[in-house]
């Protein structure tokens, strides 16, 4: 196996598990409705129907990142939707630390990490729209 291939077999393997693991956060809310995420987008000063961007970032653009279809942009909205729940959930952990001695953020950041990284190398040749 030559290293493209390995480094496109390395692309899917990042495209599948960040966009698993984030749809499983979208179908929590498909299944148990918006409510509280438009409550607290509403709770910030901000209208509430912002609040269901969360199933563009949660639902649609991971299932672009698995499918390789326009995952560029499916991992823009993942890292936005990460940025917006750092912002709205999470900005008092920036510097706290876990019981374990983790990051008290370190699963959002490493969402959005990955994220960024998908949006900057691309999707490789497993994917519908290819390199």
């Amino acid at each position: 196996m030559t290293a493209d291939k390995y480094q496109d077999l390395g692309k899917l393997l990042l495209r599948l598990t960040l966009g698993a693991l984030i749809l499983l956060h979208g179908v929590s809310k498909l299944r148990g409705g918006t409510d509280g995420i438009v409550g607290l987008v509403q709770s910030h000063g901000l209208p509430g129907f912002l609040g269901y961007g969360v199933l563009i970032g949660e639902v649609l653009a991971p299932l672009l990142l698995i499918l390789g279809w326009h995952a560029r942009i499916g991992a823009v909205l993942i890292a936005g939707n990460m940025l917006v729940a750092i912002g709205l959930v999470h900005l008092g952990q920036l510097g706290q630390l876990n019981e374990q001695g983790g990051w008290a953020i370190e699963l959002q950041a490493l969402f959005l990490g990955t994220a960024v990284a998908i949006a900057l190398i691309g999707p490789g040749r497993y994917s519908l729209n290819g390199k």
